[in-house]
């Protein structure tokens, strides 16, 4: 089956109250129908850095957050994801706030994910990054994986991803 990792923003959504902004709020309908048959379609995997993220906040939707993902396997930070770090946080132009989301990238590339699953639009899933993106592994010889929202991995009429 094709594998991915899923970043943080996907167990937020599958938890979090319903939004009144109604973009928010599609996005969270969307999670919720994608999730319902991903784990079926997709080995799905998470990180440290995702457990990490999700213990953050309302405890109450944290706890919730890790019920979601406690029966995801968990991928190591290892070598080659601490140094996938370094060389995107110096060369991918994310700066601030938004170099915390280079881990993610790091780890769906280190460990060779088919997809990268994501609501963060404007760090991960944004056209720009995905290209500097794909420049820098082809450079480094790296797989890049396909960086979507879940609305992307619904499944289609007739069946077909």
């Amino acid at each position: 089956m094709p594998t991915i990792y899923l970043e943080t923003t996907i167990p937020s959504y599958l938890v979090s109250r319903p939004s009144r902004d109604l973009i928010v709020a599609a996005h969270q309908q969307i999670t919720h129908d994608w999730w319902r048959d991903a784990r079926e379609h997709f080995d799905i995997y998470i990180s440290e850095i995702v457990l990490t993220e999700i213990r953050v906040g309302d405890q109450n939707l944290a706890a919730r957050r890790l019920a979601v993902v406690e029966k995801l396997p968990i991928l190591q930070v290892n070598d080659e994801v601490q140094n996938l770090v370094n060389i995107y946080a110096q060369r991918l132009g994310l700066t601030g706030r938004a170099q915390a989301d280079l881990p993610h990238i790091a780890f769906a590339v280190a460990y060779a994910m088919d997809y990268l699953v994501t609501w963060n639009c404007a760090h991960i899933a944004n056209g720009a990054v995905i290209r500097r993106l794909m420049d820098i592994n082809s450079e480094l010889q790296c797989h890049t994986p396909i960086i979507v929202t879940p609305e992307e991995l619904l499944e289609h009429p007739g069946g077909e991803l």
